[in-house]
């Protein structure tokens, strides 16, 4: 079952703007029917499972966040699509590398991208 503190997280993008209130409502949707298919995966062994899905996106020359999303690993799949409007440089087969990253697994930052035309960093991490 979805924990209060994911519920919060999408309550607080829809707040401030990040995603519509359309958007929220698919995502608490998710929540609720995520708890059934999480009960069913194995944890992996000798390491807690990622629970956040983090995308930042800052700005070369001041540093400052433009955009900073934490995810719920278990609305990664909807995440992601939806956080593709805020970084449309990720698309096609570097989309396709985040989502075997998330799948296998693996934790820490997997991606991270300088887009010099427009001045901005983006990075993603799954912690």
């Amino acid at each position: 079952m979805a924990t209060t503190e994911e519920r919060l997280q999408i309550l607080k993008m829809i707040e401030e703007g990040k995603i519509s209130a359309a958007e929220g409502a698919e995502l608490l949707r998710a929540l609720d029917t995520k708890g059934e298919k999480l009960q069913a995966q194995e944890p992996m062994k000798g390491a807690s499972a990622p629970r956040w899905f983090r995308v930042r996106v800052t700005d070369v020359n001041s540093g400052r966040n433009k955009v900073n999303i934490n995810i719920p690993m278990g609305l990664v799949n909807v995440g992601i699509k939806m956080g593709a409007r805020f970084a449309p440089e990720i698309e096609g087969e570097r989309l396709e590398d985040i989502l075997d990253a998330v799948r296998s697994g693996q934790q820490g930052k997997v991606m991270d991208i300088t887009d010099e035309e427009d001045g901005e960093r983006i990075e993603i991490f799954v912690e």
